[in-house]
């Protein structure tokens, strides 16, 4: 996973500028047989590293565009390949997601009242709600494909034929006592299946909010006065997140605890 915190020491020193300065030195010290000119290249070198990571203004002219075009590549290849997994109107759907946290970061930057820190503190929660988006529409998509390998008809017809042969058979008998025991696992599988639709309904919603609000505060950002306006709706968004994934957790210990495989 590609860190957040910014290598300003490795992108000073693993850019083509200097690797071609230090090289060429030490190469030429090597051709003329000439020590001074490496040692004249390693002093630089280490001048150069000492103070340049530290340089504000390379810092913004440099390292940040840098870092931030690396960090924008990296997560767009995580999303690409965890996307594979959804319906393309899903995958449409992170896309207009990601699009509208670009345009609501362009209108916080331009809006006068927002500091840069401030700001970057809550945008941080923007790309927090794109992945946990993503992470929800992959697991959406992955209990919907499962919601259509059961045949439910089936599992039914299954139900009736069990619980006859115990109502039919005589009592503390081995038929018995197996019928028993496929009742119970087809009564597990029923129960798997409302506990994945409960999960689909709430999580589903809560995709819809994350979007519809999103567009919300796309609109509302040019007139906000403070970043605090903006944090507090993200935050109560982040809270249902939570709230989410929580019950997506509860969801995967039900379906652990009947033995049964989530990835079915």
């Amino acid at each position: 996973m590609l860190q957040r915190k910014v290598p300003y020491l490795k992108f000073a020193f693993a850019n083509p500028y200097n690797l071609s300065l230090l090289i060429g030195a030490v190469a030429a010290s090597v051709l003329t047989m000439n020590p001074l000119i490496a040692l004249v290249a390693l002093g630089g070198e280490a001048i150069w590293l000492l103070h340049a990571p530290g340089s504000e203004r390379l810092r913004h002219l440099l390292w940040d565009p840098r870092f931030a075009e690396l960090k924008t590549v990296y997560e767009t290849q995580q999303r690409a390949a965890r996307m594979q997994l959804l319906s393309s109107a899903d995958r449409q759907r992170v896309d207009r997601l990601v699009a509208l946290k670009k345009d609501m970061e362009r209108l916080a930057n331009q809006n006068p009242s927002f500091t840069t820190e401030l700001l970057n503190a809550e945008l941080v929660k923007t790309d927090r709600l794109v992945e946990s988006f993503l992470d929800m529409a992959v697991t959406c998509a992955r209990y919907e494909h499962y919601l259509d390998s059961v045949d439910l008809t089936a599992l039914d017809r299954d139900r009736d034929r069990w619980d006859r042969a115990i109502r039919d058979g005589a009592a503390d008998t081995p038929q018995v006592d197996i019928a028993k025991k496929n009742l119970a696992v087809i009564m597990k599988r029923f129960e798997k299946v409302q506990e994945i639709r409960r999960y689909l309904t709430v999580a589903r919603g809560q995709l819809d909010l994350i979007e519809n609000s999103f567009r919300l505060l796309a609109d509302q950002i040019v007139t906000m006065q403070s970043p605090q306006e903006l944090s507090g709706q993200l935050d109560e968004l982040l809270t249902g997140v939570e709230a989410i994934k929580q019950s997506s957790a509860d969801t995967e210990r039900l379906l652990a605890s009947m033995g049964l495989s989530n990835n079915a």
